[in-house]
């Protein structure tokens, strides 16, 4: 498989050595000084694209890959509101997308877990709820897409809770999400729930990029052949 990189940064160049690693082949890549390249004619010569830029390019970059008809895996966070509109043309026009705030086995773990411990949580109203994350400083979305996606399925879940903020004094029905900017942390997620007496928290820590990119390289393999708008959720059968 043909494999087109779209964002050369440091999770492009580890999608590109896991890439390597099962066997496939590195086509067209696509970094801040060859942008003109990204055109359907080039897009074309692959089988599928992976796409982590940057919340300002990525509708754009995504729409390039739609345009061109191949499929497209897409971690890049921070364009929450252009998400829908992508979804509806991908099953409108039957192109094929996955898409993941976090592409990591373990953080997609988690979201079941969450998912579950709120639902048993909802019963022990004296226990408070909080999320935190914490990244490398050069991440430019804050909260990170991982932890909207947590705190998003424990409202799901939580009747007591109906919104999410960064305020240091929160609403009674928010949730608490906190977001920290630290050197040379790849990812750090927490849902804690506390009451006076204890506390219970789920944690996840990536320990380097290869668990993202290994990740996106087995969603691409999923993509190849599909058409649709799916989540890791549906690679995993979780």
């Amino acid at each position: 498989m043909k494999i087109a990189i779209i964002g050369y940064g440091k999770m492009g160049k580890a999608v590109e050595e896991i890439a390597r690693s099962h066997g496939h082949e590195t086509g067209l890549i696509i970094d801040l000084n060859n942008l003109s390249d990204l055109t359907t004619a080039n897009l074309r010569k692959n089988d599928v694209a992976i796409e982590f830029s940057s919340p300002a390019s990525a509708y754009g970059n995504v729409s390039a890959c739609f345009d061109a008809g191949i499929p497209v895996v897409c971690g890049t966070t921070g364009w929450q509101e252009k998400m829908e509109e992508i979804r509806t043309r991908c099953e409108k026009e039957h192109k094929a997308m996955v898409y993941a705030p976090n592409f990591s086995l373990g953080v997609n773990i988690l979201f079941c877990l969450n998912e579950k411990l709120a639902g048993i949580m909802n019963r022990f109203e004296d226990y408070r709820v909080s999320v935190q994350e914490i990244h490398h400083i050069m991440k430019k979305d804050a909260p990170s897409g991982t932890a909207i996606r947590l705190a998003d399925d424990i409202i799901a879940s939580l009747d007591r809770k109906s919104s999410w903020t960064m305020d240091t004094d929160p609403a009674v029905d928010a949730i608490p999400v906190k977001a920290i900017r630290a050197d040379q942390i790849f990812g750090i997620h927490e849902i804690c729930y506390e009451s006076e007496d204890e506390k219970l928290i789920l944690k996840h820590s990536a320990l380097s990029r290869k668990g993202l990119a290994k990740g996106a390289v087995l969603a691409a393999e999923f993509i190849y052949d599909r058409t649709g708008f799916y989540s890791m959720q549906d690679l995993l059968q979780l």
